[in-house]
């Protein structure tokens, strides 16, 4: 499920900037490969942060009260991603950036809900869980720094 597309990239940079960082072969049109690159990049690092909380990526058909917040966000990394390839990067798509970064890196930690009207599935997977099993232990930490 994808949260942009290259027109979207294309509106959001203008014509004329998005040809500069995405013409590759100096024909004077966009690269369609560099920017599907970038984009999917985009979406895979947003995605990345997701999946700590959520089954990633979003259905923003069944969701779509989330689809211009994941826009958005994804938009700011797809932006960065493109001013990073003709530096130096404008120092407003670095700050947009950020601050996707920092609310993204929120929703992983669970500081922060996706704002949907219904519940968005749990991600399946956080990771190895590990459990012991046994005795109880006989000493503490404190005991044994006594030793």
């Amino acid at each position: 499920m994808a949260y942009i597309t290259n027109a979207d990239i294309e509106a959001r940079l203008g014509a004329a900037v998005y040809v500069q960082l995405t013409d590759d072969d100096g024909d004077g049109e966009a690269d369609a490969a560099v920017v599907d690159e970038i984009r999917l990049a985009a979406e895979g690092e947003v995605n990345s942060y997701l999946a700590q909380r959520y089954a990633a990526p979003i259905d923003v058909v069944a969701f779509p009260e989330l689809s211009a917040l994941l826009k958005s966000v994804t938009l700011d990394v797809a932006e960065f991603r493109c001013r990073v390839r003709r530096p130096p990067v404008a120092e407003d798509a670095r700050r947009l950036y950020d601050s996707a970064r920092a609310w993204l890196a929120d929703v992983a930690a669970g500081a922060v809900q996706l704002p949907s009207v219904s519940a968005v599935a749990a991600a399946t997977h956080r990771g190895v869980a590990a459990a012991t099993t046994g005795r109880a232990r006989l000493l503490t930490d404190g005991e044994l720094d006594a030793v």
